[in-house]
């Protein structure tokens, strides 16, 4: 895996996938074998957008790598608030940092940011465009409960919108995977998207507007909420809000050995009551964070040719 930068999930081959999910199963086994890995390294934390499970994850990481973080914080006490540019918020926080994590509003700002700075970039989310390390993660996720190869996945939610859906269908495309994209008209896979996945070799992708047609064949079903912040006016959002949801008495289709995921924050598109079911997966997803994210800092700050630079 050599790459200067992780921008989207796009970039990354079946081996770079693996060679990250395998370091973090190491990572996980072992915390305490990379304690002192990176001591005295810091990493600069910029999110322009909230985050939970992303900034503590990557801050949680770095700490645990024996390193630490320095955080721009918000947006409204930086200065970018006085109409400091991304470029120059970027170039200044370089100085400060072994490598950078960036979350922005904009699509394409990880892209244009990378472009600006000589140490590594990582994206957590560009808009409604990439967000490779929550891929990573979930690829862990799902490797895990039920491997990446003769997979039958369920995509279902926001998917016009969703970062994270975007770059996992990507990914996805390395292995041997069945995609169905389960959403209302409105919401569906943008059409470039589409046709990116149709051109990749092997990609087996289906839409559908109901879930009740594919559940019983699904190994997998990724859930995402419909984000409100993300629609162009608050009436096109009352349209959808709230009707791709799932209870217990849905899951009586599903395959006992089904795994549910979502990469959180939910709303209320997943009853509470599944989360004390064997379906659930989503917290154990949002826990693979912090080993999936040690294994990518530890690979992109590692010393040597053997690594990210």
């Amino acid at each position: 895996m050599r790459h200067d930068h992780l921008i989207t999930s796009k970039q990354l081959s079946r081996a770079d996938i693996e060679t990250v999910l395998d370091r973090a199963a190491e990572i996980d086994a072992d915390p305490s074998a990379v304690a002192d890995r990176h001591a005295n390294r810091l990493l600069g934390l910029l999110f322009f957008e909230p985050s939970t499970r992303t900034k503590m994850s990557f801050e949680t990481a770095m700490k645990r790598l024996g390193g630490d973080v320095v955080d721009m914080g918000s947006v409204e006490s930086s200065s970018v608030k006085k109409g400091e540019t991304l470029a120059d918020t970027v170039r200044v926080i370089e100085g400060y940092a072994d490598a950078l994590v960036l979350r922005h509003p904009k699509q394409g700002a990880a892209t244009m940011a990378s472009e600006f700075v000589d140490v590594p970039l990582l994206n957590a989310g560009d808009g409604a465009g990439h967000h490779p390390t929550q891929t990573l993660l979930d690829l862990y996720t799902i490797r895990e409960n039920a491997g990446l190869d003769d997979l039958t996945i369920g995509i279902m939610g926001d998917l016009k919108y969703g970062r994270t859906v975007h770059s996992l269908a990507y990914a996805l495309t390395n292995f041997d995977a069945r995609q169905h994209f389960v959403s209302p008209e409105s919401l569906q896979l943008p059409r470039e998207v589409v046709y990116d996945l149709h051109q990749a070799e092997g990609a087996g992708i289906r839409e559908h507007e109901s879930l009740e047609e594919v559940l019983p064949s699904l190994d997998v079903l990724y859930v995402t909420r419909i984000q409100r912040e993300r629609f162009p006016d608050e009436q096109e959002y009352q349209k959808v809000a709230g009707e791709y949801q799932i209870d217990v008495e849905t899951l009586e289709a599903a395959s006992d050995d089904l795994t549910i995921m979502h990469p959180l924050p939910r709303v209320d598109e997943i009853a509470p009551a599944i989360d004390e079911t064997e379906y659930a997966a989503y917290f154990e997803q949002a826990h693979n964070g912090v080993p999936v994210r040690m294994a990518l800092l530890d690979l992109f700050l590692q010393e040597g040719g053997d690594g990210d630079e």
